[in-house]
């Protein structure tokens, strides 16, 4: 072993092990929010998770939950799983920048000098711990999603890409090949990401192979990789299941069982390839013997996604898509679900629709294969489909005309004049937004630094880039003295200075001049990791999150020329003693420091998530919020996601069925809820599986044929479930003949299953009456229609949102239990969004004051990020609190009251969770009705503060940027104006007057 060799060895090790010591030691201890709680779910029991499914993270998730002690650290496992991976991606990367490095010097490992050796070294270890610590590789390293392990893949076959060009002119170099196309084919069953490696591998073969470079062979070179890319996502992924779905009909049809057909197929496909491989071997056909290894060893990994079907066929409580059978599993694959996004023609936003067409699939009945249609293509007029649409989404004109001022073009569609963007107001919005927006602001969150940890839609004042550097910060963000405390010590708040960045540059330029065509290699993977995502992802703009965790692939790339940059700092300092020492190299590395030490510093306190227990405990409260064999329905990722860990993996409240509405518009999910989950019995749907089937009522028309009178849901849903033609749209679908609806009520089902307490009887009324707002209803809609007729207020039915409710006039039978709302037939008219429905004292009272969980936010070493904050916020937790204190105080238990407010503010302090008018004004409004004046004004003068505090920061914005802050101030000033309107009915004469003062300030009366 040489002398380079063994201390590339010893110090990569070294980053290996920093970089695991700091991601175990930061990870969270249980689930986190968004996909992490499904994927630890699916992973613990092996289910199916959301499309296009991920079968290797699930099953290598599973190995690491076999070591947890018990189910409560199992999410813990799987987060350790992630540090682990994303620790071996930091030791892979600094073989890979050090291999870099040696190219640079152009010599073998035993012929570099000292000097060079750690030179290279120190590039190494600086590039790769520059990485550990950026903003947005720590934060997939800490938590259960497939990120981490899709990172590990990246790194693994662009290192693997240059271990091969080490040896590319020795026997068996091959391998090298073969074993990157394995690990191609396992990482589909992680995520796609890994396959925009292949250009950058293919540039690394024809550099080696073929060391005159020409015009010609770099567009050779170009078209090669494009062809294998193409050849892998666009051919391999879904044809090979599709063609061995069309082979599973044929046998089908043939009198053998569904999968039988796919199964000889694989064999088939498998053998075939073997026969050609040992052909190709005795003949000496290398080429075509290594073309065909790639391919089967791309198949042997892809092959992981049988499981998902064996999986779906023992039916698990998480069953997404139901992929069974290989039609389903091509859906899933083929993400058909969430749509398509035209990437190089298509419509814009504006482009009249002429025709919709249905593609054709096919569902299993009864052991048979049966056509239906499924998907839905728009068909737009001629000459409405345009060349590289970016404003393509007709739902969200308003959130392109957020960044573009779009005058647009008139185009005649018949004897109408529609207008559309022009294509330079598209270029417009790719480059504001898609591009800078959310790319370069997230490159610049990793290497210059970040204003906060709050979403950006595009204000100011929030989750910009930002340096540290005033003078280069006032210039796009305005003002950066004075800030108020919520700003300034918002733990997202990164400062690094330009360093990382300037370094990178050093580095870039550096790899440029001393060797272009390993520079080339790195740029194709910076570009295609970053712009050309930013291409093929076609972003609309208001995402409910942000980003950036998919363009992590850009950043590694990026960091590798941080590494380089030492190398150029070395032989600066080289230049300048006139000798090259191991000194000067030391010098270097130890000055370079800097920027892994300032990323550490500055991002440690924003992603440590250690003692964070919050979405753990935002799904074990809306499941203890539930009765009994209750169905609570869920509508977005974290309120469902949450529960499904507390119920799969932990078993919690294993008798409630979850149920989210936006899956209703699946026929698979439908079939799911209609079967008995865990110890929860099934939903009650009467809708017949030809009603909900595929395309089939989609959307359902509703008419008012009774002109006004109402008809009873229970004959309506009958109506909807007859096959009659006179009940059938001319489209044949199906539709409602009524817009006001009446569901009867069953009292003693509704007191035996506790729907409603023995003390409120006197409250239930004999019908409660829904109204159809809109021209129609969607799926989803039909099936809660058909649940409510036929229940019989047998079980307790809970909602975690309110919003979707308003459409069926559902809203005013509500029981707000703390975190979820209670369907009762008892009618409560509310005066606000924040006192929707009654509350039960008795009930609530040991939920908020024993049995709920706070995630723990009260320890201040708690990071309550931006998504933590609004959780409680949407979840309405203080409210909570204060309608329950404002209950005990009208029956008289003031005492009892204060002690539930203080109970709000020590579990979710202010410093955790901040205030806002949502969750701060009913709390001091309960201080105040349960005759605690002080703790009220204590509150108040604080939220106060709070306001001033940020006016007085928005006034010093001046100019065109004074606009730019407009809604922020007009925002603070609606909740000074509700402050006032409390202190005012309250008699707080003092607080009344200093919010005048504020008031006179802005000319308000």
């Amino acid at each position: 072993m040489t002398y380079f060799r063994k201390y590339n060895l010893i110090v990569g090790w070294l980053a290996f092990a920093v970089s695991a010591a700091v991601y175990l030691l930061t990870i969270e201890p249980t689930a986190s929010l968004w996909d992490c709680s499904e994927f630890i779910a699916t992973s613990y029991k092996l289910e199916v998770g959301h499309p296009p499914g991920a079968p290797l993270f699930m099953m290598i998730a599973r190995l690491f939950t076999i070591f947890s002690p018990d189910t409560a650290h199992v999410g813990m496992m799987v987060n350790v799983m992630s540090g682990l991976c994303s620790a071996f991606t930091i030791l892979f990367l600094f073989w890979t920048i050090t291999h870099l490095g040696r190219r640079i010097c152009g010599k073998q490992e035993g012929e570099l000098s000292p000097f060079q050796a750690w030179s290279v070294l120190g590039a190494g270890l600086i590039g790769a711990l520059a990485y550990t610590f950026t903003d947005t590789f720590w934060f997939s390293a800490v938590e259960g999603e497939v990120y981490a392990m899709s990172s590990l893949f990246t790194a693994v076959v662009f290192w693997a890409i240059l271990r091969w060009e080490n040896v590319a002119d020795q026997p068996h170099s091959n391998r090298w090949l073969v074993l990157i196309a394995y690990l191609m084919g396992l990482s589909i069953g992680v995520h796609i990401l890994n396959l925009l490696t292949i250009p950058a591998i293919v540039f690394v073969y024809y550099f080696k192979k073929y060391p005159r470079v020409t015009a010609w062979g770099v567009v050779g070179a170009l078209a090669v990789s494009g062809a294998i890319l193409l050849a892998i996502n666009g051919i391999i992924i879904p044809y090979s299941v599709l063609i061995g779905a069309w082979f599973d009909r044929m046998m089908n049809s043939m009198g053998m069982a569904v999968n039988s057909g796919i199964t000889i197929y694989a064999l088939l496909l498998f053998a075939l390839t073997a026969w050609g491989i040992w052909k190709t071997h005795v003949r000496g056909k290398v080429v075509a013997n290594t073309i065909l290894l790639c391919f089967g060893v791309i198949m042997l990994g892809y092959s992981g996604y049988a499981s998902v079907v064996i999986r779906a066929n023992a039916n698990p409580p998480m069953n997404s898509n139901n992929p069974d059978n290989p039609y389903a599993l091509y859906a899933l694959l083929n993400r058909e679900q969430y749509g398509s996004r035209p990437l190089i023609r298509g419509p814009y936003y504006s482009s009249p629709m002429i025709d919709v067409e249905a593609s054709d699939t096919y569902y299993v009945e009864d052991g048979k294969y049966v056509a239906t249609e499924s998907g839905l293509h728009y068909i737009y007029a001629p000459g409405f489909e345009f060349f590289f649409p970016r404003m393509y989404d007709y739902g969200k004109e308003s959130g392109y005309r957020n960044w573009v001022d779009i005058k647009g073009q008139r185009m005649r569609f018949g004897d109408e004049m529609i207008t559309v963007p022009t294509f330079g107001e598209n270029l417009q919005y790719f480059f504001s937004y898609q591009l800078s927006f959310m790319y370069i602001r997230y490159f610049m969150w990793n290497f210059v630094g970040r204003q906060s940890d709050e979403q950006s839609f595009g204000e100011i004042t929030k989750g910009n880039w930002l340096s540290g550097i005033d003078a280069i910060d006032r210039m796009h963000l305005g003002p950066q003295d004075g800030l108020p405390d919520e700003m300034k010590e918002n733990k997202g708040r990164n400062t690094y200075y330009f360093l990382p960045f300037i370094l990178g540059i050093l580095g870039l330029l550096y790899h440029l001049n001393r060797d272009p065509k390993n520079f080339t290699v790195v740029l194709m993977l910076f570009v295609l990791m970053g712009v050309a995502l930013v291409v093929y992802f076609n972003t609309g703009p208001a995402e409910p999150r942000e980003r950036d965790y998919v363009f992590a692939g850009s950043f590694y790339a990026f960091c590798i020329w941080v590494g380089l940059g030492v190398m150029w700092l070395a032989d600066a300092i080289a230049r300048m003693a006139k000798k090259e020492t191991v000194a000067a190299a030391a010098a270097a590395t130890v000055v370079c420091a800097c920027v892994p030490g300032i990323l550490a510093a500055q991002n440690w306190d924003d992603h440590d998530r250690s003692h964070r227990y919050v979405a753990r405990d935002i799904g074990w409260n809306y499941l203890q919020s539930c009765l009994p064999n209750a169905i609570i329905i869920n509508y977005g990722d974290n309120d469902t996601f949450p529960l499904w860990y507390n119920q799969e993996v932990e078993g919690v409240r294993p008798d409630v069925r979850i149920m989210n509405t936006s899956y209703l518009l699946g026929d698979w999910y439908i079939d799911e809820m209609r079967i008995r989950s865990n110890e929860s019995d099934p939903v009650p749907f009467s809708l017949p599986r030809s009603k909900y089937i595929g395309n089939m009522n989609n959307m359902v028309p509703a008419y008012d044929l009774l002109e006004g009178k109402t008809a009873d849901l229970k004959q309506v849903i009958d109506f909807v479930r007859s096959d009659n033609p006179n009940t059938r749209t001319e489209s044949g679908g199906d539709f409602l003949p009524a817009k006001n609806l009446a569901l009867k009520v069953d009292k003693e089902n509704v007191l035996a299953s506790g729907i409603v307490a023995e003390k409120d009887a006197h409250l239930i009324e004999d019908t409660v009456f829904l109204r159809i707002s809109g021209s129609g209803i969607t799926k989803n809609d039909l099936m809660l229609l058909d649940m409510l007729a036929n229940f019989d207020w047998k079980r307790p039915i809970y909602f975690t949102q309110t919003i979707d409710l308003e459409s069926l006039g559902l809203h005013d039978y509500l029981q707000f239990d703390g975190f979820a709302y209670r369907l009762v037939p008892i009618r409560t008219k509310s005066p606000n969004f924040l006192s929707t429905g009654r509350i039960d004292p008795d009930y609530l009272y040991p939920l908020l004051m024993g049995r709920f969980r706070y995630g723990n936010v009260k320890d201040p070493r708690v990071y309550a990020d931006h998504f933590t904050r609004y959780n409680f916020q949407v979840s309405q937790t203080r409210n909570a609190f204060a309608r329950l204190a404002i209950g005990l105080a009208e029956r008289g238990d003031s005492t009892l009251a204060v002690e539930v407010l203080d109970r709000a503010i020590e579990e979710m302090p202010f410093s955790q969770i901040p205030h806002s008018h949502v969750q701060t004004l009913p709390l001091i409004e309960a201080y105040y009705a349960a005759g605690d004046k002080a703790k009220g004004d204590a509150v108040l003068d604080d939220y106060f503060t709070t306001l001033k505090q940020d006016l007085d920061y928005y006034a010093r914005f001046r100019g065109q940027k004074a606009d730019l802050v407009g809604q922020e101030v007009e925002t603070s000033l609606r909740s000074m104006a509700i402050l006032h309107a409390v202190a005012e009915k309250y008699g707080r004469t003092e607080q009344v007057a200093r919010i005048k003062e504020v008031f006179n300030l802005y000319g308000i009366e």
